[in-house]
């Protein structure tokens, strides 16, 4: 495990520990954390959106599809919408609009 991930998982255990005084039973831990919405960090957005920049400098189309997939590949989690309009916003910012722009 990566430690960005595995310093995530270490807060969120100590935030469920805190917010349950009684203790949150071990057998609900897998579950409570998999409620919890992750998103994307600053360093997340840059390195996805430098990946699509380098296909549209190969000449690809980038689309909220192409988004979305990396998105879902670096987090395992589906791409929540405010995490695609950024990565898309750093992508036109720099240069490269996606094809299909999210409203």
């Amino acid at each position: 495990m990566s430690e960005p991930r595995s310093n995530f998982v270490a807060r969120a255990l100590e935030w469920l520990r805190a917010g349950y005084p009684s203790g949150v039973p071990r057998q609900d831990y897998v579950v409570l954390l998999g409620l919890l919405r992750r998103k994307l960090t600053e360093h997340e957005v840059r390195s996805i959106s430098d990946d699509l920049a380098l296909l549209a400098l190969q000449g690809e189309e980038i689309t909220t599809a192409d988004v979305e997939k990396l998105i879902n590949e670096a987090t395992l989690d589906e791409a929540s919408e405010e995490d695609v309009a950024r990565v898309s916003a750093h992508l036109a910012a720099g240069g490269w609009p996606l094809a299909d722009a999210p409203a």
